[in-house]
């Protein structure tokens, strides 16, 4: 390998690092803002304080990911400049106006709501403080709308031209609304609820199992549970929906996820068989061994009995993206979206039983434990699914328009070497300090003594009148 190829991986993989490890924070505070908008909407209505005690709870372990999140997020747009600035030069028409929508809808949206949030219980009314907690929500879900849209882009690039080494718009509906975010949105959105409501799951069972607060955290559990019962199988649904698009606009990355090399058959009938496991061969031109099962992957693709599915021997040999990646991330991704389906029934079906109580679920120990083990599945599949999105996009930055060799920096080695390990440096950094602050929440545990905050009976402070006529601030005491 050539020191500039050499410099080019370094910093190919300096992203992807990047990116993996701010994706785990985004979906959470997406998703948990969703669910605190939510039980503190039941608070208000029913004054019932097992639902204040949760949201106070919740809240504190939202704040902590909430700020791995921004300080992995500000780390990953410096990057794009540092890493790919060929491609952030080119697709500044479109793609930093995306990126500066985000920061101005949503972002600074958010930052300003976050704050009443946080520091507004006992100074601001009980609806005006769920007002704000409501604006958290809807901001962070814009702030989603706009990444994935300008990603989606990147997959699907519609509406724009490349000229003179720069993307220019020349229709913005077709580019704004291209045919990957139609349901790439809906389908991240949903991801993050889940991510969310296993959230909750693994935390609230580890509390039962321990039997600390059983009594609050067997309502939480319960709660997420059913509506993971709805979530779970949307989720599903939506992904089939997004394969359908790929297969449709990213025949090669299709054909990548499913190990599918071949559209013939040697008999010249068409290939419908679906590679259950595999690995590909050295010339990386078929599977060196498999496990098939026929038809499937026209069911899968086509929902047909024997539709024609394009292999990778239709694309340029050039233009074919890895097969190992994809192929085992998409598998992983399915596999951890169906356990998560499969907890979702278990614990539907103790609920039904009426074995959900606090005297009969924690005897359910071994329910409890992957219940806890649960919470770690979505980000494993989001992980898989972000990896299947990159990697089968390849070679191409920009799908069809620009190679990723042109779109990023060229640096020494020397550099690539020193950014990547000062990347992952920071990112450790961040991530070890969430698990020390999430644990410390954790052993703390909530907050049942301290009377409910009602809001708005917290003076600021009040202006007296001195005998000399000249006001005067007195602080509260």
């Amino acid at each position: 390998m050539t020191p500039n190829a050499t410099a080019d991986f370094l910093g190919r993989l300096d992203f992807a690092w990047i990116t993996t490890l701010h994706i785990i924070y985004p979906p959470l505070t997406i998703g948990l803002a969703s669910l605190l908008f939510l039980a503190e909407w039941r608070w208000v209505a029913t004054d019932r304080e097992h639902w204040y005690r949760l949201v106070r709870f919740f809240e504190r372990l939202f704040i902590v990911n909430f700020a791995a999140g921004v300080a992995t997020g500000i780390t990953m747009e410096m990057a794009f400049g540092i890493l790919y600035g060929p491609f952030s030069q080119a697709s500044g028409p479109f793609f930093g106006q995306v990126l500066g929508y985000e920061t101005i809808t949503a972002f600074m949206y958010e930052a300003g709501f976050i704050g009443l949030m946080i520091f507004g219980w006992g100074k601001i009314g009980r609806g005006m403080h769920l007002f704000a907690t409501f604006n958290v929500a809807l901001s962070s879900s814009l702030s989603a709308m706009w990444i994935m849209d300008a990603n989606s882009w990147m997959q699907t690039p519609t509406g724009v031209e490349l000229k003179d080494g720069y993307f220019q718009i020349s229709d913005w509906l077709a580019a704004l609304f291209n045919p990957d975010v139609i349901l790439g949105f809906p389908h991240m959105l949903i991801a993050a609820i889940e991510v969310a409501l296993c959230f909750v799951i693994a935390v609230s069972a580890w509390f039962v199992l321990c039997r600390r607060h059983a009594v609050l955290f067997q309502r939480s559990l319960k709660y997420a549970l059913l509506a993971l019962l709805v979530i779970a199988p949307l989720q599903i649904y939506l992904g089939d929906g997004l394969g359908l698009i790929v297969a449709q606009d990213q025949p090669a990355a299709l054909a990548a996820m499913e190990g599918h090399y071949h559209t013939y058959n040697q008999d010249g009938s068409v290939d419908t068989s679906w590679e259950v496991v595999g690995w590909p061969n050295a010339k990386g031109d078929d599977m060196a061994w498999s496990i098939t099962i026929p038809h499937v992957l026209s069911l899968l693709e086509t929902h047909t009995w024997d539709g024609k599915v394009p292999g990778l021997d239709s694309v340029p040999p050039q233009n074919r993206p890895p097969v190992l990646v994809p192929f085992y991330a998409f598998r992983v991704m399915a596999a951890a979206g169906g356990a998560i389906m499969l907890l979702a029934c278990w614990g539907a079906w103790l609920v039904l039983r009426g074995r959900f109580t606090v005297e009969r679920i924690v005897r359910h120990r071994l329910f409890l434990w992957s219940a806890i083990l649960c919470g770690f599945l979505p980000y494993i599949a989001i992980w898989c699914g972000w990896w299947v999105r990159e990697v089968g996009r390849q070679p191409w930055l920009v799908y069809g328009l620009m190679r990723t060799e042109q779109g990023v920096s060229h640096m020494s080695v020397t550099a690539a070497a020193l950014w990547l390990a000062g990347y992952i440096y920071f990112e450790l950094i961040v991530w070890g300090s969430t698990w020390y602050f999430f644990a410390k929440v954790m052993r703390r545990g909530p907050d049942m003594d301290s009377p409910v905050v009602q809001g708005g009976n917290q003076h600021l402070g009040e202006l007296d009148a001195p005998h000399d006529g000249a006001p005067s601030y007195v602080r509260p005491i």
